[in-house]
């Protein structure tokens, strides 16, 4: 009975993660991008620093030692820009609680190319936001993460983005639409205008943000892939818990 007990467990936790994301590679004209589309946002979490030694957590095998024996990761990436001692540039909120300041300084790099913007979800809603547009709201964030610059801006792509940039690199993101979450990350180099023109003529989202480049990493457990080349600062991923409720 135990046996059968088991069986109907894992095949339940299976199917919530098979419903959980979808995973698709796709090809803009010559460049090519791998894309997990993310249904379930009570599985998505943040993670920055194990809890256990205030460490951070740095790579995916860092955090697949901290989850629980019932728990698994399906999907992880990393999840937004950092300083060089792995704490986060911008705003950071894990399990509702406000670890790093929204950050609405001006400055160099990526991250202050304007617009910038945040990722934020609870168990029901998700949104990318600019900044200041994040900052003129009060939503009740159970996870969020700030990181730059806007992609996709009501559809259309960041004007300071230029077509013929030579500047081209491994580059991920993360899209909205209908309340589910795109996760990008390219195959090949590419630069900010063709990274924005995939999230806005192919996934045809509303507003996007760019996560990093160069350091760009994706874990996808269906794939057996984990990406081990950088360290990282917040990381994002899905875990599956259904067995958790059983022990």
């Amino acid at each position: 009975m135990k046996r059968l007990i088991v069986y109907i467990v894992s095949f339940i936790a299976l199917t919530q993660s098979a419903l959980a994301l979808e995973y698709r590679q796709s090809k803009n004209t010559t460049d090519q991008f791998e894309v997990v589309e993310i249904f379930n946002l009570k599985q998505l979490r943040l993670f920055l620093k194990n809890p256990e030694n205030d460490q951070y957590y740095r790579s995916f095998d860092n955090l697949q030692h901290q989850l629980k024996a019932c728990e698994q990761l399906n999907f992880a990436m990393n999840g937004g820009m950092f300083h060089p001692g792995f704490s986060p540039v911008g705003l950071y909120i894990e399990q509702g609680k406000v670890i790093q300041a929204l950050n609405a300084e001006k400055g160099w790099g990526n991250f202050f190319l304007q617009p910038n913007g945040v990722l934020a979800w609870n168990e029901k809603h998700a949104v990318i936001l600019a900044t200041e547009q994040y900052k003129a709201q009060a939503f009740n964030a159970d996870y969020a993460t700030q990181s730059g610059p806007m992609l996709v801006i009501n559809g259309k792509i960041n004007p300071l983005f230029l077509a013929n940039s030579d500047s081209n690199k491994i580059r991920n993101g993360v899209g909205i639409k209908n309340n589910k979450l795109y996760f990008v990350i390219s195959k090949n180099r590419v630069n900010f205008y063709k990274f924005a023109e995939f999230f806005q003529k192919n996934l045809k989202v509303e507003q996007a943000l760019y996560l990093d480049g160069s350091i760009s990493s994706l874990y996808l457990a269906k794939n057996n892939r984990n990406d081990r080349k950088f360290y990282m600062g917040p990381i994002i991923g899905l875990v599956s818990h259904v067995n958790c409720a059983v022990e």
